[in-house]
């Protein structure tokens, strides 16, 4: 036992000393690097005082209508929303979520009006209008929450404390956090000659704005668990450690994250015009909505998505069934299933380029002429085109989804398919009571990846591909059938007459709609997830 001991203290201290080593010689290899990095973070510190007395006087000169009307609209809508967070949160009132039948009410109804040509916030205002509505005729607790007898403890002195503790500190903090988009946009959605559209457009801006400062402050209202007790693990006693082991991921973060993401929403309110840059406000984004390429953008965005998703998820679970079963050399054939995950899209496009060729220069229409003596356009066909890249990009990703599920194969307990078995559960009923329920938590995770990787990981495909093609309309003035908006931010930004200032507006937006995915997944869809204990 000593001898372990010792070993293990000599093997510590060995390690110890190799990491300082490897530190040493990368530091001093790398100087030059090390010490342009130390002057960027000098640079970022030192600029602070000149940022703080530019805001300073850029509100002294702003008129007060402006910056007191932004003010006003995130200190309201802080004040009501953190006053429900915090009575919730202390077990006052306990406010009903709303059901996804109502939200799916809400959105149809929202489309109807946005169809029918209504405004941006007319558009809102009646998704939230029809989706609560549906919600009090579908939800009983909903109707429940607003008798008398549910809002009574909130006039209890408890109740009376809590509530103006939430409306002050929400007011305080939402009115704070509408500064924050609202000063690189120089309130110009607050303007009297703001356009109508631009106005809505602020309000909207305004909300998130506050939103971003009051979710920290509504994870600080909710209770703590194991308050009180103390942590046998993962517990430090003091502060500096902790700040030491997370200060270089806050700096990566902050240097290389955080601090692009503020530059390029600052460029997208920016144009070129005549060789200098302009600040035009919001006008990028309106442009966006007004352009029938970007719209038809957006709609082979979530058509392509909704066909890699479902086939992807489909074809890796009934492809993970076959692999999990007890076969020689199973190992080899899950090797050759998952490896495709490694090819990177680009070369995937490649090879589906080599096989999809029109002709008969291509693999499948050589085939397909032997056989059929049929030829068909896959790359040039408006109606076979996104199937080429939907293929393309499901190959890519079904290697990925292939190891979670057969992982998740793995983890399901025996008995319970056998003492369903032995119950006369058949086959498919095992599969579809006990198999697909305790696989929720990896057709969650895989749900959330492939939806980001739709959006994001098949500009490769489509460029080696179609290019963003075939055209649509008379001169392509509809875009192409397989322009998908990560393809075509990548044209805009660098082309020799793209706008820099759109292809940053379109980028801002395109982080928008999969942040909002994600969250209405997680909102959603997580309910649905059985996690094992």
């Amino acid at each position: 036992m000593r001898n372990f001991v010792a070993f293990d203290k000599w093997w510590g201290a060995g390690v110890g000393l190799f990491v300082v080593l490897f530190l040493g010689w990368f530091l001093l290899d790398q100087v030059e690097g090390v010490a342009a990095f130390g002057r960027l973070l000098a640079e970022m510190i030192l600029v602070i005082p000149t940022s703080l007395r530019t805001i300073v006087d850029y509100y002294t000169t702003t008129p007060l209508s402006q910056s007191s009307a932004s003010f006003l609209l995130g200190a309201t809508f802080g004040a009501i929303t953190s006053a429900l967070v915090f009575l919730s949160a202390r077990r006052i009132i306990h406010p009903p979520r709303l059901s996804a039948q109502a939200v799916v009410i809400g959105l149809i109804s929202g489309g109807v009006v946005a169809l029918a040509g209504g405004s941006l916030l007319g558009v809102i205002g009646v998704f939230f209008l029809t989706a609560f509505g549906a919600a009090f005729l579908l939800q009983p607790e909903m109707r429940d929450f607003f008798r008398v007898e549910t809002l009574r403890p909130v006039m209890l002195p408890f109740g009376r404390r809590t509530l103006a503790t939430g409306l002050l500190l929400g007011a305080a903090v939402g009115g704070l956090g509408s500064q924050l988009l609202a000063y690189p946009m120089q309130h110009c959605t607050y303007s009297t000659e703001a356009p109508l559209v631009e106005r809505q457009l602020g309000v909207l801006v305004t909300l998130l704005s506050s939103l971003i400062f009051l979710l920290p402050l509504w994870t600080l209202m909710q209770p703590r668990a194991g308050r009180g007790t103390v942590a046998s693990s993962g517990y430090f006693k003091g502060w500096l450690l902790p700040i030491a082991f997370l200060a270089p991921t806050l700096i990566s973060l902050l240097v290389f994250l955080y601090y692009p993401a503020v530059q390029i929403a600052t460029l997208s309110l920016r144009a070129r015009i005549l060789r200098r840059e302009a600040f035009i406000c919001l006008e990028n984004y309106v442009d966006l909505a007004n352009d029938v390429i970007y719209r038809n953008s957006f709609l082979t965005t979530l058509l392509l998505t909704i066909g890699i998703v479902v086939i992807s998820m489909a074809l890796a679970l009934g492809i993970a069934l076959l692999a999990s079963q007890k076969v020689r050399g199973a190992s080899i054939y899950r090797t050759l299933l998952i490896w495709p995950y490694a090819i990177s899209p680009v070369v995937t496009g490649a090879i589906f380029l080599a096989m999809f060729r029109q002709n008969r220069s291509g693999l499948i229409n050589y085939v397909l002429g032997e056989l059929f003596d049929v030829s068909p356009r896959w790359l040039t066909d408006a109606n076979l085109a996104p199937w080429v890249v939907i293929f393309a990009a499901v190959w890519n990703a079904l290697g990925f989804n292939i190891l979670f599920y057969i992982a998740g194969l793995q983890n399901i307990p025996k008995d319970l398919l056998e003492a369903a078995q032995i119950d006369g559960a058949n086959r498919f009923q095992r599969f579809l009571r006990i198999t697909l329920p305790l696989l929720s938590p990896f057709t969650f995770f895989l749900l959330v990846t492939t939806v980001t990787f739709s959006f994001y990981g098949i500009y490769g495909a489509v460029d080696t591909l179609t290019q963003g093609g075939p055209v649509l309309g008379p001169a392509g003035i509809y875009g192409g059938a397989t322009n998908v908006l990560i393809y075509k931010l990548y044209e805009d930004a660098f082309s020799t007459s793209g706008q820099v200032g759109g292809a940053a507006a379109q980028s801002v937006m395109l982080f928008l709609l999969v942040a909002g995915l994600t969250f209405i997944q997680f909102r959603y869809v997580e309910r649905r997830v059985t996690y094992g204990e």
